[in-house]
């Protein structure tokens, strides 16, 4: 027995709280900008991010709304997607506070910042990733912006590198879930795909 959720009956405000509670877990881009003044530093969580190409390396994330990152980006054409490890969870969930735009969460929330190498907005010092970014485009859909950026440089702390290569149980990255819920990382399995040589005969 299943039950049928029609999203123009349900209301786009329900649905988004269904969608959001099945489409789990979801990585975070903990997304740091400059205002187009260079002024103050705006650092939010999005938490509808991922890969959207390999080469060029184009990451992407979602703005629902037109919220501080959106505009940041698109006077400056940069931002940073910082990693957000789990030893951070209160202030990640802090920067998701809506301060006023001339009011920086790295300053409000107390959270250390480095400076980019090819960027000028700053890196959260203690995410053990950074991604710098350029502004590729962005996508109005709905209410919401698909903004589209191009890796120009990535910082990995050594301390997560296991021979070379990012290690998940070292970076351990927060994740949202439904509701006010939000992930670890728990088990890890690892299992190879199978190239269609190796595919056992019917």
């Amino acid at each position: 027995m299943r039950v049928d959720y029609d999203p123009g009956a349900l209301g786009a405000s329900a649905f988004y709280r269904l969608l959001t509670a099945v489409v789990v877990p979801r990585p975070i881009a903990w997304v740091s900008t400059l205002t187009a003044d260079g002024a103050t530093a705006n650092l939010a969580p999005h938490s509808f991010f991922t890969v959207a190409c390999t080469d060029p390396p184009i990451v992407q994330f979602t703005s629902v709304g037109r919220k501080d990152t959106l505009r940041n980006a698109e006077a400056t054409g940069e931002f940073v997607v910082n990693l957000a490890p789990e030893q951070l969870f209160e202030q990640i969930n802090a920067t998701g506070v809506d301060f006023p735009a001339h009011q920086g969460e790295f300053d409000a929330v107390g959270i250390e910042r480095e400076p980019s190498l090819r960027v000028g907005p700053p890196r959260v010092a203690a995410s053990p990733v950074a991604l710098e970014c350029t502004l590729h485009s962005t996508v109005r859909i709905g209410n919401s912006t698909l903004v589209l950026g191009e890796v120009v440089h990535a910082a990995v702390q050594e301390d997560v590198l296991v021979d070379g290569h990012p290690d998940i149980r070292r970076l351990r990255p927060l994740s949202r879930l439904g509701r006010d819920e939000w992930g670890a990382v728990g088990e890890v399995r690892d299992l190879a795909r199978i190239p269609y040589r190796d595919w056992p005969p019917s």
